[in-house]
């Protein structure tokens, strides 16, 4: 397929970058930095707000992984601004240019605030824990409307701890591994089901706290696991509290300033 991944020059986005095409994708990428000439479909170099650069990025894909957005703690409005406006706006190109799905970059802290229990299902209300959270909650929503309303389906995928190797005792349950985030991506990219759904982005965790389930009837088949660094991973006096709620140390740790 042709795939549009915005965010392109980020962490995750640079992992797509390179690991899509060995399954057979051909990429093109967007973001703010220039490109780095590892996309055979070319890179739009811009901001995805802007309804020119929006266009001429979406033109001629299939479909559109969408990563781009602050990954920090933010004012709501700039948060708003970052997750929720500039997905509306690749929607609506999507729109003009029959583009059908979408792959959504969502996050745990759209349900962060959700005490931990037992093993978290995708239908879960959505419980954020920072602005960043509510405007990843805003998002999935308005993924919602889009595949009622206006038929583009869509995959949301709460992704958990992304690193090369989880460094916590939280993130041995929460870690997304590199090549799972690969396998995800190609499993959303290629599902034929309509409408709207979410996934957990997680490996497969002998820890897992959220439920691997949504993932795999897409396609998702994770290969890694966390428990495998487990003797590498040194217990830390905060375990606790980073463990009590889904967000982790977001919920524990972060103080939450005004909006405005």
């Amino acid at each position: 397929m042709k795939v549009l991944v915005t965010g392109a020059g980020g962490r995750i986005g640079r992992t797509l970058v390179r690991g899509l095409p060995e399954l057979g994708h051909e990429v093109r990428g967007l973001d703010l930095v220039d490109d780095p000439g590892t996309c055979a479909l070319g890179w739009v170099t811009g901001d995805c707000l802007d309804p020119a650069v929006a266009d001429e990025a979406v033109s001629g894909v299939d479909a559109v992984v969408h990563l781009a957005g602050n990954p920090n703690e933010a004012p709501l409005p700039e948060s708003l601004e970052s997750h929720v406006h500039t997905t509306a706006r690749l929607l609506e190109a999507m729109l003009a240019h029959g583009v059908g799905r979408m792959v959504y970059a969502s996050s745990n802290h759209a349900v962060g605030h959700t005490p931990r229990g037992d093993l978290l299902t995708a239908d879960v209300r959505p419980r954020p824990d920072t602005y960043y959270g509510v405007a990843k909650a805003a998002a999935e929503a308005l993924l919602s409307l889009y595949a009622d309303r206006r038929d583009i389906s869509s995959v949301a995928l709460r992704i958990g701890s992304f690193r090369e190797r989880p460094t916590s005792v939280r993130e041995l349950s929460t870690w997304l591994s590199p090549g799972d985030a690969v396998r995800m991506a190609d499993a959303a990219v290629r599902s034929s089901e309509p409408g709207f759904h979410v996934l957990y982005g997680i490996s497969a965790n002998t820890r897992a706290w959220w439920d691997l389930g949504p993932g795999r009837a897409l396609g998702y088949d994770p290969q890694d696991d966390a428990e495998s660094y487990a003797d590498a991973v040194t217990p830390g006096p905060d375990d606790a509290a980073e463990n009590a709620y889904v967000g982790g140390p977001l919920v524990s740790q972060l103080q939450l300033p005004p909006a405005f």
